[in-house]
């Protein structure tokens, strides 16, 4: 199991790792992060289709297809600025719907194209209507809105979405790089922790594993990542002409492996209702792709706000 384990996690670092490096190297044409969009749709889709499943496995009433089309609308949405410079143009700078604005659009289209689908189908009896309207909007919404806030964390710092905007854009990418590793060695952290260490289970109801022990060290390990990303990866990275304050990888390192818990959490709270041990079988030792991306959701909200009030410097 951790032999299983160790391989597909190295499979995906190396993968990560490569788009990363071409993202960084190799721009394709004049539009930011091409090269992450693949993986971002592996990691957004393959949620959205564990998360549906197991709905289905609890017993609700869902369309896994229209949940994927539109789990991969809401996470696509910010990148519709991105593609002037495609057509040799610059998104309008004082245009009012800016890439929040196109996840909010998304979303909301999400509830209605869902709202559509139920009204061409709709039999006299109903039975059910209110049920897949619900079931497929919160897969949806609850996969998109996190994975299209990772294209925004990949975005800050440019300022016309072009290569070579007016400032840099390895700004995000250091800045998204941070996000991801102090998130998941928040994971590693606590699952080596709580094996060696574990004594206190943490919430057992929802998952026996889990120990306060391994809880505090996952906050610790993300501190110490957090502290190497903030003043090693983004100066090498990104001009920073202000540097981060000394309390702000505290800061960021504690609320991310927080926050990341309870997407955990979250997640093994759906697996109890669903009553399933891993959301899928796509990734050998590890799960499902939802296994991988839980903490990611829940901890990549607050990693924007704080990235982008400068908690990381600027």
């Amino acid at each position: 199991m951790l032999r299983d384990r160790l391989i597909s996690s190295a499979i995906l670092i190396a993968g990560t790792l490569l788009l990363l490096w071409l993202d960084l190297k190799h721009p394709l044409g004049s539009v930011v992060a091409v090269w992450l969009v693949p993986l971002l749709l592996f990691f957004s889709l393959g949620t959205a289709f564990d998360l549906a499943t197991m709905l289905r496995a609890s017993g609700r009433s869902i369309s896994r297809r229209w949940v994927l089309v539109l789990a991969g609308m809401v996470t696509l949405s910010p990148c519709v600025p991105m593609l002037w410079p495609i057509f040799g143009s610059v998104y309008p700078a004082d245009c009012p719907v800016g890439m929040l604005g196109w996840i909010v659009v998304a979303v909301v289209s999400a509830v209605f194209l869902f709202l559509i689908r139920e009204i061409l189908v709709y039999q006299p009896s109903g039975e059910g209507v209110l049920a897949r309207t619900l079931s497929g909007v919160f897969a949806s919404v609850y996969v998109g809105v996190p994975m299209a806030l990772l294209v925004v964390i990949r975005s800050l710092g440019t300022t016309d979405f072009a290569v070579n905007g007016a400032v840099s854009v390895t700004w995000g990418l250091a800045a998204l790089v941070t996000t991801i590793a102090t998130t998941k060695s928040s994971d590693a952290g606590a699952y080596f922790t709580g094996k060696t260490f574990g004594r206190h289970k943490l919430i057992p109801q929802l998952s026996p594993g889990k120990t306060w022990e391994g809880a505090v060290g996952g906050i610790a390990v993300a501190v110490l990542v957090s502290y190497g990303c903030f003043g090693w990866l983004i100066p090498a990275l990104a001009s920073v002409t202000n540097p981060a304050p000394w309390w702000g990888p505290i800061i960021f390192g504690t609320v991310c492996a927080i926050t990341g818990l309870v997407g955990d959490l979250a997640e093994s709270m759906v697996k109890r209702e669903s009553k399933v041990k891993d959301s899928g079988k796509t990734l050998p030792g590890l799960g499902g792709v939802w296994d991988v991306t839980d903490s990611l959701i829940g901890a990549v909200m607050p990693a924007w706000i704080m990235l982008a009030s400068g908690i990381a410097g600027s």
